[in-house]
């Protein structure tokens, strides 16, 4: 069957999802190769797919956490 990914817009970006940064940082972010790539829906409308968001929120949570580890047994 076909599974149908759901797409997120740069409103749903903060709303939805939580992400705290301006539009400006997301794009320098994605150039960067540190955050998933937008895909270009028209002219002036643009959007990511939400599975690729949600593992890089993941992602950091997983790195946060390691280095809350960490840092409990370097004491």
């Amino acid at each position: 069957m076909l599974q149908v990914r759901r797409l997120v817009s740069k409103k749903e970006l903060k709303t939805r999802l939580g992400i705290p940064y301006s539009f400006a940082h997301i794009a320098r972010l994605e150039a960067a190769g540190e955050f998933p790539n937008r895909i270009r829906l028209g002219a002036c409308r643009v959007a990511w797919y939400e599975d690729e968001v949600i593992a890089w929120i993941e992602e950091r949570a997983a790195r946060r956490d390691a280095e809350t580890q960490q840092l409990e047994f370097s004491f």
